[in-house]
């Protein structure tokens, strides 16, 4: 492989991380707090792309309801991102309220919770095709596509864009998580639950904020996605969200620092292996090393044994 090869792979490798690493944030925060794998997670990643594309079309005059007036591109693009994560926070939040508050107030098994995330996903998937039909959507280009060129290398501001706001987003998120009192509040969650309300902390507010943070980023993941692979289709989320959630268990579910990582692994893997093998390999060998790294270590890369005093 040369080295042009080498650092366009890399490239490629980036980007398709940045989405993974983005929903498996989302993954990790809800087990981190509600000890919760939330499978509906995937497909509120999808549900982000499809409203990203309906307000994104919106905004950039190409349905037959038209705006009096033309936006400039450094209008569309925040507006679409901004609204496009307000909306999907309150599907999350919708979810929690309806769903899993319930059964958590009245002491429901976690397996109960687990099939009602399993359940709202569905709902989610099929809700789209029911009221959309399987019709594959082609997502609006926000902004114009360049490509710059640096001897044998490629790149586009889609990709750079992508990488870039992925990196500060998770870092705004690391901020948040281990600077401010919401994600002090969080943490102590994750370690004792019961002793928390005793600080006069809300443990359904901090709850709800993290479906709000989880489900924006996964919102963030879906625009991202339809810009730089603009076709978007009513099961979308269930391959990306399953490869997520294998980058969460990967890097350590309930470890924000696993996630970023765990998605950044899985897609650098993918990406090499399909450089130097056929493609239908790619899968096969990802999820074959994957195993021998969790037979090595159960927890995830940096995931921590959970004790429970009896």
């Amino acid at each position: 492989m040369s080295l042009d090869t080498f650092l366009q792979n890399f490239l490629n490798a980036l980007q398709w991380g940045s989405f993974l690493a983005l929903i498996a944030v989302g993954y990790s925060m809800v087990y981190g707090v509600l000890l919760l794998i939330n499978f509906a997670h995937g497909d509120i990643f999808m549900a982000g792309a499809y409203i990203g594309y309906f307000i994104g079309t919106f905004l950039l005059n190409k349905f037959d309801i038209r705006l009096p007036f033309n936006l400039p591109a450094w209008v569309v693009v925040p507006a679409t991102i901004l609204l496009t994560m307000a909306f999907t926070a309150l599907i999350g939040v919708t979810i929690e309220r309806i769903a899993y508050r319930p059964l958590r107030n009245r002491g429901a098994n976690r397996l109960y919770l687990v099939i009602t995330a399993l359940m709202f996903g569905l709902l989610l998937e099929y809700g789209n095709l029911a009221l959309l039909g399987a019709r594959d959507r082609q997502f609006p280009e926000l902004f114009p596509k360049r490509i710059f060129t640096l001897g044998g290398l490629s790149l586009t501001n889609i990709k750079l864009a992508v990488i870039l706001l992925s990196f500060l987003v998770m870092g705004a998120l690391w901020f948040i998580v281990q600077k401010t009192k919401w994600g002090m509040a969080m943490r102590a969650i994750s370690y004792d639950r019961l002793v928390v309300p005793l600080m006069g902390v809300s443990v359904d507010k901090i709850i709800m904020a993290t479906f709000i943070i989880g489900s924006s980023t996964a919102a963030l993941a879906g625009i991202m996605y339809g810009t730089a692979f603009p076709i978007l289709s009513f099961d979308m989320g269930m391959l990306v969200g399953w490869q997520a959630f294998i980058a969460a268990v990967i890097g350590g579910i309930g470890s924000i620092r696993g996630a970023m990582i765990g998605g950044y692994l899985l897609g650098f893997t993918q990406i090499y292996v399909a450089s130097f093998l056929p493609s239908t390999f790619r899968d096969l060998i990802t999820f074959t090393v994957f195993l021998i790294i969790l037979a090595a270590r159960p927890t995830g890369l940096f995931g921590v044994a959970r004790r429970t005093k009896v």
